[in-house]
Order: structure tokens, then sequence, then C-alpha cells
């Protein structure tokens, strides 16, 4: 991507979005981010708009003279507060998926980056990319997983109708680092963990037996695959993990090995545990030269630290599960 490169970055104070504007900027691109967390969130050398992506209009001023738009504004809560609340997730996920796609075609932009998920798979052990539209999501994804595939299909019905061939679709797998929500009422296992055994939580209480194996991978891999599927988008998903299966238990002992003082840890079996295995095939996203370089210790590591400087001094993040449509 060219110095010069105009460059907008829907969510672009989150967790993945931090790490792409970061490594943007590095490369000399003007950077425009939208979102609604506290613009103290943004980096100081970006552009920050607060903007409702629900609306096109708002979309379409976001849109306005940029060169490329990578789309990562999303509702992220755990699998419990996504059923909870299924329509204030699947809701506006519709719509600002619609809204940002349209407006960016709109106005001239060369070339899209969509942000997809692993949340678009049905059960398996192994995700294929290929295998999406022979399957529904998993029961356990079923609100997040029709929202991004109905984002990748409006990717594929641009393509036919309008041409429209320059458009990047990601399929990150369970992303965590830096930035993340660690609101253990609503967050990922990784964050979640880290922020009840930092906060003293002891015994700390697991659900499940720690058994099941997930693909996890940083948030600067992830956008490290990101700028490199941007570099030839062929309107086709292509998966970002880690390649690696890491079980619940070991994130855990992980997290208790950065620990002065490690809590008692117990596991609650009456609770669901989820799909036991769920790991990224990486063969496309491997030919395009995506190769991860944080392992799971470093990262997790690097987040704990993280998390116990910022904690108490973190800007407002959005959040629509508590603060409801903006």
């Amino acid at each position: 991507m060219s110095a010069e490169a105009k460059v907008l970055v829907t969510g672009g104070t989150g967790m993945i979005g931090r790490c792409l504007v970061d490594a943007l900027i590095e490369r000399g691109c003007a950077v425009r981010i939208a979102s609604l967390d506290d613009p103290a969130r943004a980096h100081p050398k970006a552009e920050f708009r607060r903007m409702d992506l629900t609306r096109l209009d708002e979309c379409l001023a976001a849109c306005e003279g940029m060169d490329r738009v990578f789309h990562l504004a999303g509702i992220k809560g755990s699998p419990l507060m996504t059923a909870k609340k299924p329509a204030s997730f699947f809701v506006p996920t519709i719509s600002f998926n619609t809204n940002m796609m349209e407006a960016a075609r709109r106005r001239g932009v060369k070339r899209y980056l969509f942000t997809s998920t692993i949340g678009v798979y049905a059960p398996a052990e192994v995700f294929h990319e290929d295998d999406v539209w022979k399957t529904f999501p998993s029961p356990n994804d079923r609100f997040a997983g029709w929202a991004k595939r109905m984002g990748e299909l409006q990717a594929e019905a641009y393509r036919i109708e309008h041409g429209w061939e320059d458009i990047a679709i990601v399929r990150p797998a369970n992303v965590y680092g830096r930035h993340d929500n660690f609101d253990p009422a609503n967050a990922m296992v990784i964050p979640s963990l880290i922020a009840r055994a930092v906060g003293g939580e002891d015994p700390l209480v697991v659900w499940g037996d720690g058994s099941p194996v997930r693909d996890f991978i940083h948030a600067k891999d992830v956008a490290a695959g990101m700028l490199l599927a941007m570099k030839n988008p062929k309107a086709t998903p292509v998966n970002l993990g880690s390649g690696e299966g890491v079980s619940v238990r070991r994130i855990v002992d992980i997290i208790l090995s950065n620990m002065e003082r490690p809590p008692k840890v117990v596991w609650d079996s009456s609770k669901p545990s989820g799909d036991k295995k769920r790991l990224m095939d990486l063969s496309k996203a491997k030919v395009m030269g995506f190769s991860p370089k944080v392992s799971i210790e470093e990262g997790i590591r690097d987040t704990m630290d993280w998390y116990r400087t910022h904690k108490d001094s973190q800007p407002g993040r959005y959040n629509v599960f508590t603060q409801g449509p903006s």
C-alpha cells in the first residue's frame, strides 16, 4: 500500500483496529478512523470521526475521499451476552455492514476489506473456507454467523452486479490482545480470565472442564493478515488463525504462570464448554504469505502486562449491550 494512500478504518479504536492503524501510519498512510468510542482511544496521528455507521449518510461522509476502506467495526460480546440480547447484536451489525459497503461503492473506493468471523462456520474440527455455504453456523454463533455471512454475500453480489472485484474478506479466529474488551460480564474467554485473575478472583471459576480446543490469534497477526489480503483482494474469504490448537486449560495455565500469587482454579463442569475443537485451515492464507508471529505464551504475557498498567485508565469504549443504540 502506497505511503500516499488515504485509508479509512472503521473500528480503528478497537483491539485489531489499533494494531492496523499503527501499521498503516508507520507506512505513511493518511488514516481516518470512524468509531463510537472515546476519541482518546484513537491514534494521535489519525483523523478521528465519531460516527454512527448504522446511518448511510454518515457512512458516505466517512468514505469521502478515501482510496481504501478496512471495515473492522463490529459488536463484540460473549456468546452468553449475544444469546441474551441478540437483536442488540444482529440488527446494527447488518445495518453498518450493508451501509459501509454501499457507501464505499458510491464514493468510488478502490479497495475494500470486510472483516468476517470464525462464527460463520458450522461445528467442525477444522474450518475450510469453501465449506461455509454447505452448512449453517454453529448454534453458539447463530446471530454473529448469519450477520457476517450476509456481509460476505453482499460482497459477492457487488462483484456480480457492479463488477467490483477488489473486495477482500478475512475470517479471523479467536482474537485477543491489548485494547480488548476486558469486562467479565460480556468479554471473551482470554480477556475475561485475565481481568478476573488480575482482579483477585479466588477461586477462579472457569466454565466447563477446560478441554475445548480453540485457534487463538493475536491482534497484531490479524492486522498483518489484513494488510496482505488487501494487496490482492479477490472477493473470496481467507481464514486468519494461528494454526495451533490451544485448550482452555492451557490458557488458564499460561495466565496463572504470569502471576506472583495465582488463585486456585475451580472447573464448573455443570456449565457448557462449547464445541470441542475449532481450528482454522490456513492453506489459502499461507499462499498469500501469511505467517503468524506471536506465540500464545508471548501474546498472553504482553496482554496481561498491558492490562495491569491500563485497567484503571482506559478511555471509554462504546458498548451497545449496556449503552443501547447510539
